[in-house]
């Protein structure tokens, strides 16, 4: 993903934010670019125009591309090579970017840590990844392995690089899997190359554009966005953390003209009070990605502000699937699949594809599928006939229109971040107080949904230290909202629970 102004539902600050020293320069790397070859005039002008802003500080792309060149260097000396895995644990700081940069010119491919994640979650990533590189600025990630900090100086360089395997891993995300703790998608240079393609397709982005990232980059709508910009040439504002007044002041300031949004920003502009305020004029579109839309809340910025909606829908495991048209952007659908994605809804009961308009699962082809998951072993459940399933239940009209309605896996969706119930059930069940939970979600207005556990006990135990004990072993946007002390948790004589049952008796919005 200011403590006056973040909405509930954007992730908070980390210690590394507030504890690291202030962004270090490129150094005389900056001067030292390697050879690329000759440079036309348009590339050279382009290079030398400023591309990322973070705070006061602007930078071209040859300054950016310098210190990639130097942390690459860096990154070599401490074993990094083509085909190795490098975790990177960051908070949001132009050195993200440049990591990102140095890894793939190694050859080698990023692993996306949180900087909300705590010792457990940071250290089973490493372990399902086999990673033994890292690079941040996390005290998480430093007390777990060798990591090359941020903050160092870095080399001069004057050393070309191979271009990757466009067949070799890339990224690394985590998505949390119904059964346990996070999978890890991995997605090749070809496949994320190709959802840049299909996100600047969507969008409709040109160098002209200015657009501002103040989520967290190592989710995969936050990296899609900065490697987009990058490719694209449009400029870019990196925020450390999301501070509405603060976003608001550079639309108006940077004449930022695409805004991305998740479903908390979009609640928290529609119920700033002084959001007329500012000249918001030269957006084109705000994005609505992460959850549907809530129509209400995108009609209530339009009213204030001026400011229409572009609707977009994608997964860690093919991040961009549909888009609203330029053209005709509509609240009700979550768009059109875009250009190279090809889209089916099948049945829930059996797998038939539906009729036009009946909902069903909606499964997804394109060259920007993920490779696979890791473990290797939880990739096979995903695909059906090389489709790859969502588990997102929804209908597509005859017109090509979209529409989500509902989610047939277990996870509980929180401001855009998928939860697996049963990595929190497993933090519960090492209380030992605890002898049988259950975690399920429950509506909970424009942040998607609240987590509750229901739990049985053994022993006294208060809803507050069972909340502290999650809070202290999981990221953040895991917490719990509320606890519910029941006799039992009802389950099938399978041992699989009734999260439905549950629903049904505990199930209210969260707010009541």
């Amino acid at each position: 993903m200011s403590e006056a102004t973040v909405p509930a539902g954007v992730p908070e600050p980390t210690a590394a934010d507030d504890a690291r020293q202030p962004v270090a320069t490129a150094g005389g790397a900056a001067t030292a670019a390697p050879a690329r070859g000759p440079e036309t005039a348009a590339s050279a002008r382009r290079n030398e125009r400023s591309v990322l802003a973070f705070e006061e500080n602007e930078y071209t792309r040859t300054e950016l591309d310098a210190m990639a060149d130097g942390l690459a260097e860096a990154l070599a000396t401490c074993g990094v090579r083509s085909g190795a895995r490098v975790a990177l644990m960051s908070s949001n700081r132009p050195e993200f970017v440049t990591a990102v940069l140095a890894i793939w010119r190694l050859g080698a491919a990023v692993v996306l840590l949180s900087p909300a994640w705590k010792e457990a979650e940071a250290a089973h990533a490493l372990e399902i990844t086999g990673t033994r590189h890292a690079v941040g600025d996390h005290p998480v990630l430093a007390g777990l392995t060798d990591m090359v900090s941020l903050d160092d100086p870095l080399p001069a360089v004057t050393r070309t690089f191979v271009p990757p395997d466009p067949a070799a891993d890339a990224v690394l995300v985590f998505s949390s899997g119904t059964t346990g703790l996070p999978k890890a998608v991995r997605h090749t240079h070809r496949s994320f190359a190709a959802a840049v393609r299909h996100w600047q397709d969507a969008l409709g982005l040109s160098p002209d554009d200015r657009i501002q990232v103040a989520t967290p980059p190592s989710h995969i709508l936050g990296i899609l966005n900065i490697v987009t910009a990058l490719e694209t040439g449009c400029w870019v504002r990196l925020h450390r953390r999301f501070d509405l007044q603060k976003v608001l002041a550079h639309i108006q300031s940077d004449r930022i003209t695409i805004e991305m949004a998740v479903a908390p920003i979009a609640l928290a502009m529609a119920q700033y009070p002084d959001l007329e305020s500012y000249d918001l004029s030269s957006l084109r579109y705000i994005m609505w990605g992460a959850t549907p839309v809530t129509a209400s809340i995108a009609e209530t910025v339009t009213r204030r502000a001026g400011v229409t909606w572009l609707p977009a829908y994608g997964a860690s495991e093919l991040p961009v699937i549909a888009c609203s048209p330029l053209d005709d952007p509509r609240l009700d659908s979550v768009g059109k699949a875009v250009a190279g994605v090809e889209v089916r809804v099948v049945s829930l009961d059996d797998g038939k594809p539906v009729a036009p308009g009946e909902d069903g699962e909606i499964q997804l082809r394109a060259a920007s599928l993920m490779a696979g998951y890791l473990p290797e072993s939880a990739t096979a459940a995903a695909f059906d006939n090389g489709w790859y399933r969502t588990g997102d239940v929804g209908n597509l009209d005859a017109s090509g229109w979209l529409r989500l309605t509902d989610r047939s896996k277990e996870m509980i969706k929180v401001r855009g971040f998928q939860v697996a119930p049963a990595e929190i059930e497993t933090v519960l069940h090492g209380h030992d107080a605890v002898s049988d939970c259950a975690v399920f979600g429950v509506p909970d207005g424009a942040n998607g949904e609240a987590i509750v556990a229901a739990v049985a006990t053994v022993a006294p135990v208060t809803a507050d230290e069972l909340k502290a004990t999650v809070e202290q072993r999981l990221a953040g946007y895991k917490r719990l909202r509320q606890v519910l002390f029941v006799a039992e948790i009802p389950r099938l004589p399978s041992g699989k629970v009734l999260r439905r049952v549950l629903k049904e008796r505990y199930g209210r919005p969260a707010d009541e």
